[in-house]
């Protein structure tokens, strides 16, 4: 957690110059800065860089950069700022002061950050001694309209000798896209994985309108089951919109992919079941293993693509975990071997106060479990870790992988500080994004002992004692004799608290504070012990009786809640009539919150004093949900249930982002989270996020530059954008996980389940159209099923007793593919509906394909990499021929539901599943044995096959 640093991207170092000329901007260009801290008066250079041979630093309110001279080209030492929106065909203006110590060229560069390193414009310049002011002009030919791989450079390099180069008041005017916001979506925003049946369901829409609006409820085969009116709730502070609600409670029917309609506004589909949260409850707990250190992640546990060798095990290029010393400043006389545990956020580090909250917050829902709930669903073999089956359940399992670590950080015996425990352990400096843990070569260091960290460990082990007490007897005692030490040791060192300015290489957690620590601490010494000296700290503690639970929420840095929630549900010989206050000021809280989400058009129990959006605030959502699923369990009364679900129903889509905050739960869940592996943003041989990670979500204060060129101006909900650079709203942390995972496992507990045991009916007669030697497009009339909907339908071929499935779309048509030419082929359509269950057949349609189409002169490769509704594809054409192409059309027909949505080095169309590329000027001719490369970004439902044949020019490729 708290990655904030921006990376310097990749040089440009395209060959081709465009060049910039004098003048003004043409007076229909907008006045919208694109630049981030042009002025330096912050004193910082974020989000500016200095790249390879070179060194910045801001000098008398300047960019000043040594260059080490000797190099070859421009390019070879530069400096730049990435993430700069670009729009193709627009003007733009840069100016800038400069100013050298020795008189040099230098080159102001527009264009790409990435590879290809595509240039939008270059200009070379002279700098002298004395500061000149450059204004210089050029129109865009690449689309960067979020930012994204947009890149402005200046190259200092090709020169004999070392110079320093100085620059100022840098500005960047251009664009009609305004900064700020979100881009369009639908105005209807719904829980997108699924509403629990026999519970409230609301939506949120969008609209001026003050009188009622008329709602339609649609099944997934687009038939109106329900309709109602919206209910007008006016101006929303927090999103800054005028919206409605709709209440659609009394439909109850189990199903998938519903809709809802408001005018010509349709929501994202989802669910009425059980599943979702069912589903949640484990991929939830899965993030926990994806952030393993020192232990490869198998892919029999976590899939093919999330797969990784261990990380941090000194196994070059890793320096290790094994063998960890002090940071270089303390000379503290020992290492420590900190090998396992969580890598706390996006980055590599390992920290013991949110280590702490988060192995707490999994130990504590088996706990609760175990004494309100269901545990059962927490037990051996539920979780696919390499534990399981070990007669432990999995839960624990995975939570000892860190409990272990926290352990570990413990000052030896014999030292100075001895029973306290190290704060944090992470790189020497920030790791650069993207960086796999096994590929990290920064040295490790360990930060100071504190007071907070000693006490986190101290808690989080006692509760453990608790637990395992019956499970494995000597583990519990040594986790007892730990937590005892570490205690005795911070009521020792009460003043010992972590360094503020220890931010180098990974966040300060830093907590002048530790009242709420200690209070946790004794809690479950208290609790586990039963001993009077803790009991003594409990009573006698300001934070007795409830007094930490407020409507801000609990977190790493404010955990006495921690110790009440404890005290309130374990069993121990505290008055009878204190633990009933501290329930009560659970309910309280709750209550509350409830008070404050009935005014709320996109309700999250979630407050601050100014009505900000905090970092992690998706995190103080959960937890504070957590409250209300308490209060719940203390009172039985609906309405603390009813709001627990609320606030899961925000962070899965209910909310003014449109997004799903949870990776792969949703049709619009957040992909691009910061994390230096789940990194496909930036390298496409890495992946998305795996399903069931808690993006940080809505912050206000927009503490990255990513965040701060594209929502300036948000309002406080909706200061989100789902980018791995914008680390202040898209990170994620175990501390939020835990508490996602605690909210997903008693939300799963309290979802009753409806059946639909009604097969759908037949599918109508199907029509067959667009024959070719290796395709046809069938469709037919819908079939029908009122009560969970017809998910998704089956193009079967039928050949005497053979049947085999030729597509499976959600529509009533599909596009065949990868047929034999001169073939007669027999097909049905079978519809399948939201529980699983099939259809009969529809009658048959007969058609024969027709001869095939002889293949020269060309050949195509199409690789796609697909994420959950999206894909990037790259496709290659040669030609294979004995003479050049003048100029080329590549064509070709999706197989299913693929559109493309932004394609490159080529003009793109689609029309129906047609798809047509041509040649841009640039890389129109093309020479016997050469090679093109194009691609796109496209979106899909159901399965992303590939297509099954290409033309270049008429022709069809091999």
């Amino acid at each position: 957690m708290r990655a904030r640093r921006f990376r310097g991207g990749l040089a440009l170092l395209a060959a081709v110059a465009l060049g910039l000329t004098a003048g003004a901007v043409p007076a229909s260009a907008a006045e919208y800065e694109r630049l981030l801290n042009g002025g330096f008066s912050s004193g910082t250079l974020d989000p500016w860089w200095a790249g390879a041979e070179t060194t910045g630093r801001v000098a008398g309110g300047e960019f000043c950069t040594d260059v080490t001279g000797g190099t070859v080209n421009g390019y070879d030492a530069l400096a730049g700022q990435n993430g700069v929106p670009f729009e193709a065909g627009q003007p733009y203006t840069l100016t800038f002061d400069a100013h050298a110590r020795t008189t040099q060229q230098i080159s102001a560069v527009a264009g790409e950050a990435v590879t290809p390193y595509r240039q939008i414009a270059r200009k070379d310049l002279t700098v002298t001694p004395a500061t000149q002011h450059f204004t210089l002009t050029f129109t865009a030919t690449l689309d960067f309209p979020n930012g994204g791989n947009g890149q402005l450079a200046f190259w200092f390099g090709g020169q004999p000798a070392d110079n320093t180069v100085c620059l100022d008041n840098i500005s960047l005017i251009g664009g009609v896209i305004p900064p700020g916001g979100l881009p369009p979506t639908s105005g209807i925003r719904v829980n997108q994985e699924s509403y629990v049946p026999g519970l409230p369901k609301q939506a949120t829409v969008i609209s001026d309108s003050a009188t009622p609006l008329t709602w339609t409820l649609k099944n997934a085969a687009g038939s109106a089951v329900a309709t109602g009116q919206t209910r007008p709730r006016g101006a929303d502070t927090a999103s800054g919109e005028k919206v409605h609600e709709i209440d659609f409670s009394a439909y109850d029917t189990a199903g998938t992919g519903y809709t809802l309609t408001v005018g010509a506004e349709t929501s994202f589909p989802f669910d009425i079941s059980a599943d979702g949260l069912k589903k949640l409850r484990y991929d939830s707990l899965a993030f926990f293993y994806h952030q393993r250190s020192g232990i490869a992640i198998d892919a029999r546990y976590a899939g093919a693509a999330y797969a990784r060798p261990a990380g941090h095990l000194n196994v070059a290029p890793n320096q290790g975990d094994n063998n960890v010393p002090c940071r270089s400043d303390l000379n503290c006389g020992y290492t420590l071997d900190v090998r396992g545990g969580w890598y706390d956020a996006g980055d590599h580090g390992k920290y013991v106060v949110n280590g702490g909250i988060a192995a707490w917050q999994v130990l504590d829902e088996y706990e609760r479990a175990l004494r309100m709930g269901d545990a059962s669903a927490l037990g051996d073999g539920k979780l696919a870790i390499p534990e399981q089956g070990n007669g432990v359940p999995d839960v624990l399992d995975e939570a000892r992988w860190e409990v272990d670590f926290l352990l570990e950080m413990q000052v030896p015996d014999g030292k100075p500080n001895a029973g306290m425990v190290h704060h944090k352990i992470h790189d020497a400096q920030w790791t650069a994004l993207p960086t796999r843990p096994e590929q990290d070569s920064q040295p490790r260091r360990l930060s100071p002992p504190s007071t907070a960290a000693t006490l986190n460990m101290a808690a989080v082990a006692a509760q453990a004692s608790r637990l395992w007490r019956t499970i494995d007897p000597a583990y519990s005692a040594k986790l007892l004799a730990a937590a005892e030490k570490a205690y005795a040791a911070a009521k020792a060192n009460p003043s010992m608290l972590a360094d503020p300015d220890d931010g180098t290489g990974g966040g300060t957690y830093s907590d002048n504070t530790v009242t709420d620590e200690f209070y946790w601490a004794a809690a479950e010494l208290y609790a586990t012990t039963g001993k009077s000296p803790y009991r003594g700290d409990v009573t006698g503690s300001s934070l007795y009786r409830g007094v930490s639970f407020t409507t801000h929420g609990f977190d790493w840095g404010s955990t006495g809640a921690l110790g009440d929630i404890t005290l309130a549900l374990v069993p121990n010989d505290l008055p009878a009539a204190d633990i009933a206050a501290t329930r009560t000021a659970i309910a309280t809280t709750a209550d509350s919150h409830l008070t404050q989400m009935r005014s709320m058009g996109y309700p999250a129990p979630y407050r601050t004093a100014d009505g900000s959006y905090e970092w992690g605030s998706n995190g103080l959502v959960a937890n504070n949900g957590v409250v209300l699923a308490l209060a719940y369990d203390f009172t039985k009364q609906d309405k603390y249930r009813d709001g627990a679900f609320q606030a899961m129903y925000y962070l899965l889509g209910r909310n003014p982002a449109n997004y799903s905050y949870v990776s792969g739960h949703g049709d619009q869940p957040v992909r691009n989270v910061h994390h230096r592996f789940w990194a496909h943003q930036l390298d496409a041989s890495l992946p998305t996020a795996p399903p069931g990670a808690l993006s940080g979500g809505p912050n206000s204060g927009l503490q990255d530059p990513t965040a701060a060129r594209l929502l300036a101006g948000c309002a406080p909900q909706r200061c989100f954008v789902d980018d791995i650079q914008a680390y202040s709203v898209n990170e994620v942390a175990v501390n939020w996980n835990s508490a996602l995972a605690w909210l997903a496992n008693w939300t799963a507990e309290k979802s009753p389940s409806g059946v639909d045991t009604t097969a759908p009916t037949a599918a109508g007669t199907p029509a067959v159209s667009a024959v070719s030697s290796t395709g046809a497009t069938v469709t037919w009339p819908a079939a029908a099923d009122p009560e969970s909907g017809v998910k998704s339908y089956d193009v079967v071929r039928v050949n005497g007793s053979a049947r085999t499935v030729l597509a499976t779309v959600a529509g009533t048509s599909a596009t065949l593919t990868g047929l034999s030419p001169s073939t007669a082929y027999s097909v049905v359509v079978v519809a399948r509906n939201g529980a699983g269950l099939a259809g009969p057949d529809s009658p048959a349609a007969q058609f024969t394909t027709l001869p095939g189409t002889p293949v020269g002169g060309c050949a195509v490769t199409y690789t796609a990499n697909s994420w959950n509704g999206g894909f990037t594809a790259t496709v290659n054409l040669t030609n294979t021929g004995t003479t050049a192409w003048p100029t080329w059309t590549l064509k070709f027909a999706f197989p299913g539901n693929q559109k493309v949505t932004q394609g490159w080095s080529a003009t793109w169309s689609q029309a129906s599943a047609n798809v047509t590329a041509v040649a841009m000027p640039w890389n129109a001719s093309v020479a016997p044995g050469q090679s093109v490369s194009l691609g796109f970004n496209g979106s899909y439902t159901g399965s992303n096959a590939n297509p099954a044949a290409f033309t270049v020019n008429g022709r069809a490729c091999a």
